[in-house]
């Protein structure tokens, strides 16, 4: 059944020839081409300021690139975001435009003495996380805790289920290693995964 998918392309030089471009893209290509619709950001390419205070999260006043980025969240039934593992954590990129966006009364009503409504449900997302040392390593001994912290605090959060994650590691490694993962990734945009 053909899904409608949103792809976020999360690495803050994208466009420069990572492994992450060629991951983005070939995912996004392969869902084409399997018949789903596909949008597609680039967030460096976007305008929008980081939040400075409590009072602008809550503003009615949203940037018009991430009034686009809302539009295409709420179109979209999957999400499937990539991007380097920085310093142990995603990007300031990417925590800046999801500060935008996960805004309260889009992906989840403002709490008032009692638990707050998931606003994003009926969507499922796929994280795919690039990173220099190798994955098993990430997994073990630090326990994917920023991969965890982003499913369980945004995303399940706002009702996106199930997240799935494809965590890359050694991206700096052989051909065949690179290959394999974008093969991997031409798989799951196929399969709408």
């Amino acid at each position: 059944m053909p899904r409608k998918i949103l792809v976020v392309h999360a690495h803050p030089d994208a466009g420069h020839d990572h492994l992450g471009d060629a991951l983005a893209e070939n995912y996004a290509e392969a869902a084409d081409t399997a018949g789903h619709e596909v949008r597609f950001q680039v967030l460096n390419r976007l305008d929008f300021p980081l939040l400075e205070s409590a009072a602008a999260w809550r503003s009615p006043d949203i940037p018009p690139d991430i009034e686009a980025a809302q539009s295409d969240l709420q179109w979209c039934d999957h999400v499937a975001f990539f991007y380097p593992l920085w310093m142990g954590d995603m990007p300031a990129l990417l925590k800046g435009f999801l500060e935008q966006v996960m805004r309260p009364d889009f992906a989840f009503t403002e709490p008032k003495g009692r638990m707050p409504a998931k606003l994003l449900t009926g969507r499922s997302a796929r994280l795919v996380v690039t990173m220099g040392m190798p994955a098993f390593f990430y997994r073990s001994f630090y326990r994917a805790h920023s991969v965890k912290s982003f499913r369980r605090n945004m995303l399940k959060f706002a009702g996106i289920k199930p997240v799935r994650t494809s965590l890359v590691g050694m991206v700096e490694g052989s051909k065949r290693h690179r290959r394999r993962w974008l093969e991997r990734m031409r798989r799951l945009g196929r399969a709408g995964r």
